[in-house]
């Protein structure tokens, strides 16, 4: 996420997580600072046109499975394409809203410094902080005028979409409250399960699992069902998913960006199920992923094009905490949280290097980001417990936006691996 400096004991040497931006606030300045109502810093132009233009290589092999290759019946069709349809609205109002609410954020004095770049000029601009907020607004916006279209007042599946919009506010708003007040690390861990409450309370699906066929013989069973523990289960996905995409940070995009790929990966496999299934349940729970992921997708990429290097916004822990409960919330109730977590493999990878110093087992400084050079404008790893590091130890000193692109093409390729591994599974697993 972004970088934020913040108050510490000397005496716990406890990091919170890696951070590209040192955020300063100073809730007593006068009106007439430089971020004042009267000369609000301008923040530099979108890169719209770069993002959509990328975001067709996903986009038209997308839609294309939707309208050609799979049959999927048109009135579930018409759904998901009106949702996209707003879903694309969502996109131009986040791109509209994010220069304006930044400039209210400046005068508020909500801003960091980009520590990747101290010592340039770049290094000393006031960067808007905690724009996620808008992100979070649009979506629930969005989400929330879909009902009109899809859902009636009888839908058994309408509890639920609400439970998970409220689960989903919740998250943004405990996000926000984190990026004001800085909330202690340790404090951040219950957050989500807080958030949670509305969508484990409102959860009436099963709560069995498939026990694998090569299991079967030794279980004595094929279907196991875990009761209050399946809810427990929910609960600490929740805490995973926010918290991963919360430490898996530290350059300009990287949060943003690892939201974009797994959420196109969502995408996907949610219509190859849909496409191979005949079963209306299942497809209608693959059908409720996607109503919520492409509003996401929009949003999110609206607000890469201002965070994509060099940031003119960062994101705040309202992103990441929103972005990882939405993608918690698909997998739990569309029933692909296995696949979910496979999708996730950067992230689990980083949280197990980063598990020593999170722990305390190994001392952990304030920022575990990288050491940036201001002469060459080039990266190093340290020896922090973070895949950031990690990549630079292996592939040698990178530019910050060469080594955003490294890592966000691995996250890409380990959800090609999870592709991959479902189709040799396939018959021989479950």
């Amino acid at each position: 996420m972004t970088a934020r400096k913040r108050a510490q004991s000397a005496t716990t040497g406890a990091a919170v997580r890696p951070s590209s931006t040192d955020t300063q606030r100073h809730k007593s300045e006068p009106a007439t600072s430089s971020t004042s109502s009267t000369d609000p810093q301008i923040i530099a132009p979108s890169k719209a046109g770069q993002i959509l233009k990328f975001s067709l290589i996903f986009f038209v092999p997308y839609f294309y499975l939707i309208c050609y290759h799979y049959r999927i019946e048109n009135e579930l069709k018409k759904s998901i394409l009106i949702n996209a349809s707003l879903s694309f609205v969502g996109f131009f109002l986040t791109l509209t809203m994010i220069p304006v609410a930044s400039k209210y954020v400046l005068r508020r004095n909500l801003f960091g410094f980009d520590i990747n770049k101290k010592g340039t000029p770049q290094g000393s601009i006031k960067v808007p902080e905690s724009l996620g907020i808008v992100v979070g607004i649009v979506f629930l916006v969005i989400t929330i005028l879909f009902q009109y279209f899809n859902f009636t007042s009888d839908s058994n599946w309408l509890v639920e979409y609400n439970a998970a919009l409220a689960s989903i506010c919740f998250m943004t708003l405990l996000g926000f409250v984190d990026d004001v007040l800085d909330i202690p690390w340790r404090v951040k861990l219950l957050l989500p399960s807080i958030a949670a409450l509305p969508l484990l309370m409102a959860y009436a699906g099963h709560t069995t699992i498939i026990i694998p066929k090569p299991l079967v013989p030794y279980v004595g069973l094929e279907i196991l069902d875990l009761g209050w523990m399946y809810k427990l289960y929910m609960g600490l996905l929740t805490v995973f998913c926010t918290n991963s995409i919360n430490i898996h940070a530290g350059l300009n995009g990287l949060e943003v960006g690892q939201t974009v790929v797994i959420g196109f990966a969502i995408l996907i496999h949610n219509v190859m199920q849909i496409g191979a299934s005949s079963d209306p349940q299942y497809k209608q729970a693959h059908a409720f992923s996607i109503y919520l992921v492409q509003p996401l997708l929009a949003t999110s990429l609206a607000l890469l094009s201002y965070n994509w290097y060099p940031s003119s916004v960062f994101v705040g822990d309202t992103f990441t905490y929103f972005a990882g409960m939405t993608m918690a919330v698909v997998g739990i109730l569309g029933h692909f949280s296995e696949t979910l977590l496979l999708f996730f493999i950067p992230q689990v990878l980083n949280f197990l290097l980063s598990l020593p110093q999170l722990s305390g087992y190994i001392p952990c400084p304030r920022h575990r980001l990288p050491r940036f050079d201001p002469q060459t404008g080039l990266l190093t790893g340290t020896n922090d417990g973070t895949l950031v590091n990690l990549f630079l130890r292996r592939f040698g000193r990178k530019s910050e936006k060469s080594l955003c692109i490294l890592l966000l093409v691995f996250q890409a390729l380990g959800c090609c691996f999870c592709f991959m591994l479902r189709w040799v599974l396939t018959g021989w697993y479950k």
